[in-house]
């Protein structure tokens, strides 16, 4: 099967504009994402998609393979469905440009042994810390029996009514969709819960299409605000020291 690693990438942010391009330790965020991803045996190519000038100039700054998209995407998603219509994939493994931190690794969890028409897969991580909970920003999940999504949402779900012995468990960044899922994605129109929640997996549950959540013990750290930004810009520098 070929899997094509693609990084979405935009300069519009409301809360960290241009945040692709942040500096951390002398290289702009996109450029860890891409050089974690390029490790992987799993892909045989890796592409950073954005609509901005600024990115892409960045980008053929560092060498980073980068295609230019549409700028009326409203979702990761989206862009993801016109980079299938430009590079032939049987899998596109979508990474998010704000996750530094992401391990390659990772990637083989989520790539299924056969290949299916309509597959759609995300990671996710089991929340530590109460106060993730709570976050807005970590779109929690919860699942069936078989590890189908049932919801995902901002709010925290299951709410604890009759026991607490249970793991809260949020998506991440690391998500997988075969060509004929985001074709589907690409002709459906927005659901009701996606709206709500501002989630693009809810479109293909809303509509019957199963959304598989593989669990993984490597965590992510995505950066929504300068205090993340900080984070991740202090663990580099300290695993680049290591590593020295």
């Amino acid at each position: 099967m070929k899997v094509l690693g693609v990084i979405p990438a935009r300069y519009a942010s409301g809360r960290m504009p241009g945040k692709p391009l942040a500096d951390i330790c002398g290289k702009p965020m996109i450029w860890w994402v891409y050089q974690a991803a390029i490790k992987s045996k799993d892909l045989y190519d890796v592409v950073v998609a954005t609509d901005d000038e600024r990115i892409y100039k960045e980008c053929e700054k560092w060498h980073i393979n980068v295609v230019m998209t549409r700028n009326d995407h409203d979702t990761p998603t989206s862009r993801l469905y016109e980079v299938s219509t430009m590079i032939d994939a049987d899998l596109y493994l979508m990474l998010m440009g704000d996750e530094p931190l992401i391990n390659y690794e990772s990637f083989s969890l989520i790539i299924p042994e056969k290949l299916k028409e309509y597959y759609v897969a995300v990671l996710t991580n089991i929340i530590d810390k109460p106060s993730e909970v709570i976050d807005f920003s970590n779109q929690k999940c919860v699942t069936n029996a078989k590890r189908d999504v049932l919801m995902i949402s901002r709010s925290p779900i299951p709410y604890p009514k009759g026991t607490l012995d249970f793991d809260y468990e949020k998506v991440t960044g690391i998500q997988l969709f075969s060509k004929k899922a985001l074709q589907f994605y690409d002709e459906t129109a927005k659901s009701v819960l996606e709206i709500a929640e501002e989630n693009d997996l809810m479109r293909f549950v809303e509509n019957g299409i199963t959304v598989k959540a593989i669990q993984s013990t490597y965590k992510t750290v995505s950066v929504d605000t300068p205090k993340d930004l900080e984070l991740v810009r202090t663990i580099i520098s300290e695993r680049e020291a290591y590593d020295a």
